[in-house]
């Protein structure tokens, strides 16, 4: 396959994956509504199903399609590797601040994906027992 096709195909992709994580964000924001959002609307804690799916289904799909689109960029920065560079060292053309503006993004980058494996969520009841006992209705730390 052609190099410009093969972008041309990867960047469609990556473009039908984009959207379908939106449209997965929205349906599991806006119709899959959360639990509280649940007993406000429908006055009981119903089931909500897309398709056959769940709110938590729906989201491992939204994780998958993230993992797709990750792969995805991946391959698309490498088939664009050599544009990448000679545009950045046109923007920044000192070596070291070159250095030191790549360096800052790639630590930005991996604390951004790395935070959430360190973080220990905040633990609340919400007071809506429903006849259960609180330990079922409580979520265990990681």
């Amino acid at each position: 396959m052609k190099k410009p096709v093969l972008n041309f195909v990867i960047n469609t992709i990556m473009a039908l994956c984009m959207a379908a994580i939106i449209g997965i964000g929205f349906l599991m924001q806006f119709t899959l509504i959360s639990g509280e959002k649940r007993w406000i609307k429908y006055g009981e804690n119903v089931n909500l199903y897309f398709m056959g799916l769940d709110r938590h289904e729906w989201g491992t799909v939204h994780l998958i399609l993230g993992f797709v689109l990750i792969g995805l960029l991946a391959l698309h920065l490498f088939l664009h590797w050599n544009i990448i560079k000679s545009v950045y060292k046109k923007l920044i053309s000192r070596p070291l601040l070159n250095k030191l503006v790549a360096f800052g993004f790639t630590l930005i980058c991996l604390v951004l994906i790395l935070l959430p494996f360190f973080i220990n969520p905040e633990i609340k009841t919400n007071g809506k027992s429903n006849g259960k006992p609180a330990i079922e209705r409580s979520h265990a730390k990681r």
